[in-house]
């Protein structure tokens, strides 16, 4: 904890792109327990801790803050990590600050989500009072309810009623009065970020609607509601957040199909969609969402590397048919003739001659047709 930046968590690779999640009120980034370490797979994430909750000191936010004072906390933390542009998503409070950033700083955002969250939080009466109360008695009172107003069923999550719990009551007011003077419903048109709303069809705090207004005034929105969960969403339903947060961030199937058409061309791929049956479509999607919208995404490796070991692979378990496909693509990617042939060389001393002679014989013939065309 230091004095003046929010406590954070880092996890997955540097060179990954960027993710910062944001906290509801009253929680610490303990809410992206079951979420995050997935998402660290392909991004660098990092959650934060609103003032006061967690390991965030109390004094970065006074009486009477904002949510752009929030945000302003945030993006202070981007640039002491070295972060520039940033995907984005925050739950109810946190997601404000998303909004807030989509608004006044667009350029710091490559996506946003919104989960359980609203463009303004029914007036500002609910939070002056609370606020009021939580300074003349603390937070015993909200520690009583959290569960109730946080989940459905009987569930719970005994961490994060602990974090309600061990908030600091003037941090906590302060987070009130950002939220009573929050309202961007008039700016919600300008925002350019591809953004994406979770709603919870059982959210008593920010019910659907809240996101369907949001979804409705932002350009190209997409709106996801899930059956069953309530306000902590991230907690109560991970795998339907984390299913829909994968799908936003890395484009799905769409965005591989792009790469895939990229790296190995719209001729192969034609015929494979030409092929393709109801016994394969699901197949088909796999590898779209997969291979080409995971891991030929991950800006860690360029693809004339990703071409490289590619190579390697197939000649190492006999893939002929695949190697064929993979010459042309390293080519693509902007591998020459003599750098194939230095991989395939390689491949002879660590896979063995007679796979790199049919590894040969396939990338000759490979680029004999080529030649032969033209290109």
């Amino acid at each position: 904890m230091t004095d003046t930046l929010l406590n954070h968590r880092a996890e997955g690779p540097a060179s990954a792109p960027p993710l910062l999640l944001g906290p509801s009120l009253g929680t610490s980034l303990a809410l992206w327990d079951q979420v995050a370490p997935e998402l660290s797979i392909s991004h660098r994430v990092v959650r934060w801790d609103l003032p006061g909750h967690g390991g965030s000191a109390a004094g970065l936010i006074g009486p009477g803050a904002t949510v752009g004072d929030l945000a302003d906390l945030v993006l202070a933390l981007a640039d002491s990590l070295g972060i520039g542009q940033f995907a984005y998503a925050g739950v109810s409070l946190g997601g404000a600050v998303g909004l807030h950033l989509a608004v006044h700083h667009p350029e710091r955002l490559s996506s946003l989500a919104v989960i359980c969250s609203s463009a303004h939080f029914n007036g500002s009466k609910p939070w002056e009072e609370r606020a009021a109360a939580v300074r003349g008695g603390g937070l015993a009172g909200l520690v009583e309810s959290a569960n109730s107003r946080w989940f459905t069923g009987g569930f719970t999550v005994p961490r994060l009623v602990e974090d309600q719990r061990t908030a600091d009551p003037d941090a906590y007011a302060a987070c009130c009065d950002a939220l009573a003077a929050f309202d961007l419903r008039d700016r919600l048109p300008e925002i350019a970020a591809r953004t994406l709303l979770i709603a919870g069809r059982e959210d008593r705090a920010t019910p659907p609607p809240h996101l369907r207004e949001i979804a409705d005034a932002v350009p190209g929105a997409t709106l996801v509601e899930l059956p069953g969960a309530s306000h902590l969403a991230p907690a109560q339903c991970p795998v339907a957040v984390l299913t829909a947060l994968r799908a936003h961030l890395t484009g799905g199937a769409k965005r591989g199909m792009e790469v895939r058409r990229e790296v190995l061309g719209d001729a192969h791929v034609d015929r494979a969609q030409d092929r393709q049956t109801p016994f394969t479509a699901r197949f088909q999607d796999f590898i779209s969402r997969y291979a080409w919208g995971e891991v030929w995404t991950d800006p860690t490796l360029s693809r004339r590397e990703r071409s490289m070991i590619t190579l390697t692979a197939l000649v190492a378990h006999g893939h002929y048919d695949e190697l064929a496909m993979h010459v042309r693509a390293a080519r693509r990617n902007g591998l020459t003739p003599e750098e194939i042939g230095a991989v395939l060389l390689q491949t002879a001393v660590y896979c063995g001659v007679p796979a790199a002679n049919s590894a040969f014989a396939t990338a000759q013939r490979v680029l004999a047709e080529e030649d032969g065309s033209g290109g």
